[in-house]
Order: C-alpha cells, then structure tokens, then sequence
C-alpha cells in the first residue's frame, strides 16, 4: 500500500517529495465545516473524479465528472458530504468547474460516507491555484504531480497528515 503523507514542507508519495498547500486555516484536530482547515489524521482514498473534456482517465477506476455533477456541503442533508446531481436544491459544490482546479481531484473519506452535520465536507486532493496558495481545507497539488500520483494511488491508498 503506497499512503501519501504530508509533512510541514511537502507531500511524499512513493518516496517522491512533492509541493503543496492546504487549507488557510492550516491543520487542526477539530475540523469544522467552512473553517478552511485541513483536518489531522488518516484518511482513505475514496474515489476519483476527472474532467474527460478536459484530460485522459488517469485511472480504470476514476469517474467522469459531468455537467450535473455537485458535492453536498449542506450540513444536515441526508446526503451532506456526499456526490450529488443538479438539479439539488440545497448548498453544495460543482465538480464542473470553470477553472481548472477540480479537473483531477482525489476524494478522502475526511466525514463520510456517515457525516456528521457541522464536522466539514469536501477534503479533496486537487489541483493547486498557484504555490503555496492555500486551499479550503483539501491538499493542493501542481497539475503534474497531482497527475502522477493519480496513475499510481489506489482505493486502499490513505492520505496521512500529521
């Protein structure tokens, strides 16, 4: 099993040391839904979600992400933290983005698949904005790292960050 492990200078994976972010409320141990904060521990890699207007598959087991594609972050929904499809009446996140930053995205199963309202939904690993530019709350990756870690994590992957 290859984990990806973040550290306070960068994410490892496959003894490869890559760059990241992640969320500007930096890591806490009480993660809250809409502080920004990337939440401490093990999580399982869940699944994988990618744009095929946009990239190649880069995994037999990534799913396509389509024009109603939605993630629940409405605290108290039956389905909150969980994918979902437009038309949803409630607050949620489009997977479909018009930037890039959800072209690629790794999901965590940070809060899922029993959510806990309040507790934070959406711990993904995707693309960075730029840098060290910080995230939400998920890890940021570049665009090439992001893409080489995805043709080579697995469902029993876990992301580790201490």
């Amino acid at each position: 099993m290859s984990d990806l492990t973040v550290f306070p200078t960068h994410l490892q994976f496959m003894h490869r040391r890559v760059p990241r972010s992640v969320g500007k409320g930096g890591i806490t141990d009480h993660k809250v839904e809409g502080d920004g904060a990337t939440p401490r521990g093990t999580h399982r890699i869940v699944g994988m979600f990618y744009r095929p207007d946009r990239i190649t598959p880069p995994a037999p087991w990534a799913v396509p992400i389509g024009p109603r594609d939605l993630w629940s972050d409405a605290s108290g929904q039956a389905d909150y933290n969980h994918h979902v499809r437009a038309p949803y009446p409630y607050s949620h996140e489009k997977l479909r983005r018009a930037d890039p930053l959800y072209d690629l995205v790794l999901v965590t199963d940070w809060n899922w698949p029993d959510a806990e309202a309040g507790k934070g939904s959406a711990i993904f690993i995707h693309r960075w904005r730029k840098p060290g530019h910080p995230t939400e709350g998920c890890i940021g990756l570049r665009p090439a790292d992001l893409r080489w870690i995805a043709e080579r994590v697995t469902p029993a992957s876990r992301l580790i960050v201490r």
